[in-house]
């Protein structure tokens, strides 16, 4: 730890995350920084336990980042809440700096998932997590002043979901899927401002793409259903996506109705659910005011007597919405809920970090002061997770996350899915061909005429596509004075009009879907255990120095300067509470620690 202290605290740190001092005394950054990253190691529930725990060894902890004294609560809570935006970016940057110099492997191993044609994704969760705050209720009458709320600041009402409150603060996280690694947090009150929180998660991915040597556009973002909206998927364009959608209006496009006509391409059901939902895969469809082109999957299951909390109830079927960008011969429907659905690994993790560290607790009654250290929570997590990985340097686990096409309830292969419905060409010139039948949101299509074809009938082809068969009534089609352009043999046609509308079947890759990843907690848990579980000698030696009752009164000079009460360089204020070099040596004796871990760590083996 001492390396580590002095390689990123004491240069980084104290270079970087800088900002004018308020009421703290000798302190500096470095010096409030180190307490909550004890706090954030030390597991406990309150600052308040954290000091009475560390007050016994307060002088050898701080000695660990080369400082002289502990700074007390009350100048801690000072430093937070005089904390500003440029300060916690400052340290936001450190902390990727940190996570993209180290490595969980020796070969710089990212984990992936591999698709049915081959091709490997590194996959990211984007979501959000909710801080809530309970308030008493307070009298309000008019001999009183008017109340005042210490998280007014920093909280407002919002959703709340399962946590009780009455506000919230929201913050969204960046995770490494296969790694488990965070990326960022962005908090922000209520429920938080998305579209900006997104964008930065986006920059902080694209500087770990760039670190690794990754592709964007092998790149593929997990996203809850609040990002489910044309405007959102018009920022993700650099990147393969898979999220929920709440752009319920996709429903009623015409490519969308006609494809619910159909048969399901994919029936898709959850081990731990009873629910069987039907997958329709509908791709290019405009979604949003601006017409973002995105694959559309369609879920659709019976409605219960209960109101389903996601999706649109019509005529008593249950319709769900699936936003992608993955090519469909690569990733079925089914492939595409699978995945989404896979984000329910990412509440664990957020469990996981609530037991271990919690960084929703309340640190601070300012927002930067909060934001730094949700900050410095993530950076331990993640400190855990490459030590975890010295420990025990396991390789990259592979799961099957879906069987091959040929193996999935045996269903033959043009089930997975079908392409854009094709029509005819023109069958003489001049003539209205099939594209000029323009497909309706209520099923029918229009003609040139603005008359409407029915379908009447639907069969399967030898090749395994679908084929709508539309037809216009008579009484349309006699006294139209297009018939000319549009029958075989204008006038003379005793039949309406037909336009027949295929929809062929897409090849899918016949390998399986593979996911690389490690275990969840095991790293963790194993270094937290040997640093919890082993002895501790912690030896400090007095201060050197001639005993104060035989050696000479000495004078302390003033400069100008000092006498003025000019301001302080950074170096200067600084080293007001840097370590003497009169100050003993301290030493600590780990016992147990593996030889191998330590020397990795540049600790001295006994």
């Amino acid at each position: 730890m001492d390396t580590f202290a002095n390689t990123v605290f004491e240069v980084k740190i104290n270079e970087q995350v800088r900002f004018a001092r308020r009421r703290f005394g000798r302190y500096e950054v470095i010096d409030f920084l180190a307490v909550l990253f004890g706090y954030a190691i030390s597991g406990e529930s309150t600052l308040e336990a954290f000091y009475e725990r560390l007050q016994p060894i307060a002088i050898p902890f701080m000695a660990l980042f080369d400082r002289d004294q502990l700074p007390t609560r009350s100048t801690l809570s000072r430093f937070l809440a005089a904390l500003i935006e440029p300060s916690v970016e400052a340290l936001r940057t450190l902390f990727l700096d940190d996570l993209l110099s180290w490595s969980l492997t020796h070969d710089r191993q990212t984990g992936n998932l591999v698709d049915r044609a081959g091709n490997a994704w590194v996959v990211f969760d984007i979501d959000g997590t909710r801080e809530a705050a309970r308030q008493r209720a307070l009298p309000q009458t008019e001999d009183l002043p008017p109340a005042s709320r210490r998280l007014d600041e920093i909280c407002v009402p919002g959703y709340r979901g399962r946590k009780r409150g009455q506000v919230v603060r929201t913050r969204t996280v960046i995770s490494q899927t296969h790694s488990f690694q965070w990326l960022g947090s962005f908090g922000n009150r209520g429920n938080g401002c998305y579209r900006e929180e997104l964008r930065k998660g986006l920059s902080a991915i694209g500087r770990y793409l760039a670190a690794y040597q990754l592709e964007p556009s092998r790149t593929l973002l997990r996203l809850d259903g609040q990002y489910g909206t044309g405007a959102v998927l018009a920022d993700l364009s650099a990147f393969a996506f898979v999220t929920r959608g709440r752009e319920y209006t996709v429903l009623n496009h015409p490519l969308v109705q006609a494809r619910l006509l159909l048969p399901p391409d994919q029936f898709q059901q959850r081990p731990e659910s009873r629910l069987m939902r039907g997958l329709y895969d509908c791709p290019e469809v405009p979604v949003g005011p601006d017409g973002v082109l995105c694959r559309v999957v369609v879920a659709t299951h019976q409605a219960s007597s209960k109101k389903s909390p996601v999706g649109v109830t019509r005529s008593g079927i249950v319709y769900e919405l699936f936003f992608t960008n993955l090519l469909q011969q690569a990733f079925t429907a089914a492939d595409v809920v699978e995945v989404y659905f896979h984000r329910g690994a990412f509440e664990p993790t957020l469990s996981d970090e609530d037991q271990e560290i919690d960084p929703d607790r309340w640190c601070s009654h300012r927002a930067c002061g909060q934001e730094a250290w949700c900050t410095v929570s993530q950076w331990v997590w993640n400190l855990r997770l490459e030590l975890g990985h010295q420990l025990q340097p396991d390789p990259v686990r592979t799961t099957e996350f879906a069987p091959a096409p040929s193996r999935v309830e045996a269903e033959p292969p043009h089930t997975c899915g079908y392409g854009k419905p094709t029509v005819a060409v023109a069958f003489k010139a001049g003539r209205f061909c099939g594209q000029g039948f323009v497909l309706q949101s209520n099923g029918t299509l229009c003609c040139p005429a603005n008359q409407p074809l029915m379908a009447h009938e639907r069969r399967r082809e030898v090749d395994g596509s679908w084929r709508v068969v539309y037809g216009a009534s008579i009484r349309s089609c006699r006294p139209c004075l297009l018939r000319g352009q549009c029958q075989w043999n204008g006038g003379a046609t005793t039949k309406p009009r037909q336009v027949s509308v295929l929809w062929h079947p897409v090849v899918v890759g016949s390998a399986q879907l593979l996911w690389r990843d490690w275990s969840r907690r095991d790293h963790r848990r194993a270094c937290m255990y040997l640093l919890r579980h082993q002895r501790v000698e912690v030896q400090a030696e007095p201060r050197s120095g001639m005993n104060s009752a035989t050696s000479p009164v000495t004078l302390t000079l003033l400069s100008r300067a000092e006498r003025a009460h000019y301001r302080l360089t950074w170096a200067q204020r600084l080293a007001r509470n840097a370590r003497p070099e009169t100050s003993g040596r301290v030493t600590i004796r780990l016992f147990g620690v593996p030889e191998r871990f330590a020397s990795s760590l540049g600790w001295v083996a006994a």
